[in-house]
């Protein structure tokens, strides 16, 4: 399914129905994606697949049938860093034995690496940054009229306008599920992370043109949107320093609005900063009926001392606090987070509070990661100085250890669902039996469950499963309703 065009009014974008599509010179042409890293390069893929396909292009099944191979890049961890090498050394043999085919690389390591992308992979034709995916066309023409190691890198510069890309319709993964960014960047720079220098700094999308989109999006039958951001709860704090309507508008006043669209069934929002996660938001999460009862609020760690060195603003006592207030003032909410282990300087101790700290805030969901060192952060700074390294033996034990306390926890919550009757939204067949079908409860559970009724007749719709079994990850059940 396609979204229509975004256009502008008043500088501020927005969907409009009454654009018509440009030419497309290069009709009948394929491109694969393959999309590294989180939810906001997802969406700058479907964005970017939108501006490609208003060129001719359509979706390849697999990289052996494209024309022009697309990567979207992460560079939060290394690992993230190698796997897009990895992707690329395998593109360079496909480019081998078809001359013609072309690659671009585009996300957070091209923001970074900018052309030395090209000294480590020469073969690559096309490198772009995070803020230009709407050269993407301009460039794809270049390359295939013979031009080669084309790059539009931005660097970061401060912005007064969110540069939401206009006249896109995006090729949206799901006909059910949307993406829809609101605040890019972040401004914390805490000691381990790349963000800001990659996604620059916070800058939150004018509402209206939210709404807008939003609005447009159940029109055309979509029922659940996630509103996405680095920090996502900083929503609007900008708008002070900016010439907007409302300067105390912000993430609650938007769920308020949101809840109120017709057809729209669900909406969540990611990530969260602790900092952030206002009495306001909480109430509103609390009170309106269509805001799912899911909060994901990374805690990197259980420990003060580590909290401190990683500059992330908040003691593990005032996460316990705001962790305390969600269970208290929500009910049924489910809670996940993101740790990292072997941050420079860890002592095990420290890394039984993050152990520790995990069955405290009982997290149904875990990103655990072990931690690497990125170049121009502070902690990267302190490895190469050799300043407090964790051996590599040590943060892989870790990673298990934390990783096998996150799943006890998640196995023990729920089990606690045997027998009860859980709400789905019906998001399709089952990846892994396609006899079943799949979705998610409000708090964000994944559930496949038997039913008598088809996927054409209960996609998109909300139904009733009893639970049957579980594991630490997922829900069996049984369609109960009695009609879709």
């Amino acid at each position: 399914m396609f979204l229509l065009p975004l256009c502008e009014k008043n500088g501020i974008p927005y969907v409009s129905s009454h654009l018509t599509q440009k030419p497309a010179p290069l009709s009948g042409k394929k491109v694969f994606f393959e999309t590294l890293g989180c939810q906001m390069n997802k969406s700058d893929s479907e964005l970017m697949l939108g501006l490609l396909n208003q060129q001719g292009f359509e979706l390849a099944e697999s990289e052996r049938d494209a024309d022009l191979l697309v990567i979207n890049t992460c560079q939060i961890r290394g690992s993230a860093e190698d796997k897009a090498y990895s992707y690329l050394g395998r593109w360079k043999k496909l480019k081998r034995s078809r001359p013609g085919l072309k690659i671009a690389m585009t996300g957070c390591v091209s923001q970074q690496t900018k052309d030395g992308v090209f000294n480590r992979a020469p073969y690559v034709d096309i490198v772009i940054g995070t803020q230009n995916i709407h050269q993407l066309p301009d460039l794809v023409n270049q390359a295939f009229a013979g031009e080669h190691n084309l790059l539009a890198v931005d660097r970061q510069k401060e912005r007064n306008t969110f540069d939401y890309v206009s006249d896109i319709t995006p090729r949206r993964e799901s006909d059910i599920l949307a993406w829809v960014s609101i605040i890019e960047g972040c401004d914390y720079f805490c000691t381990y992370c790349v963000v800001p220098y990659t996604r620059g700094r916070q800058i939150s999308r004018e509402p209206e043109s939210i709404l807008r989109e939003v609005n447009e999006l159940a029109s055309m039958g979509f029922k659940e949107v996630t509103l996405l951001g680095q920090t996502v709860d900083a929503y609007g704090k900008d708008f002070k320093d900016r010439e907007v309507k409302n300067k105390d508008y912000g993430l609650a006043e938007l769920l308020y609005e949101l809840n109120e669209i017709p057809q729209l069934e669900r909406i969540r929002f990611m990530t969260s900063h602790p900092l952030d996660l206002s009495d306001k938001i909480i109430d509103a999460v609390a009170s309106l009926p269509k805001v799912m009862e899911y909060i994901h609020i990374p805690m990197q760690s259980g420990d003060n001392t580590i909290l401190e060195r990683m500059r992330r603003g908040y003691t593990r006592e005032e996460y316990f606090a705001l962790v305390d207030k969600l269970y208290e003032r929500i009910p049924g909410v489910s809670i996940s987070g993101d740790f990292i282990v072997g941050f420079p300087g860890e002592t095990e101790e420290q890394f039984q509070r993050s152990l520790e700290a995990i069955e405290r805030a009982q997290m149904v969901l875990v990103n655990v990661a072990a931690y690497s060192p990125r170049k121009q952060t502070p902690a990267g700074i302190w490895e190469e100085r050799g300043e407090g390294v964790i051996p590599d033996d040590v943060k892989q034990d870790r990673l298990q250890r934390l990783n096998a306390e996150v799943k006890r926890i998640a196995e023990s919550k729920n089990t606690q669902l045997l027998g009860q009757t859980v709400e789905v939204l019906v998001e399709g067949k089952s990846k892994r039996n396609e006899n079943r079908l799949t979705g998610r409860t409000r708090n964000n559970k994944v559930v496949n469950f038997d039913s008598p009724f088809s996927e054409d007749e209960l996609l998109g719709r909300c139904v009733n499963v009893k639970v049957l079994e579980t594991t630490a990850w997922s829900l069996l059940g049984e369609h109960v309703d009695n009609s879709p």
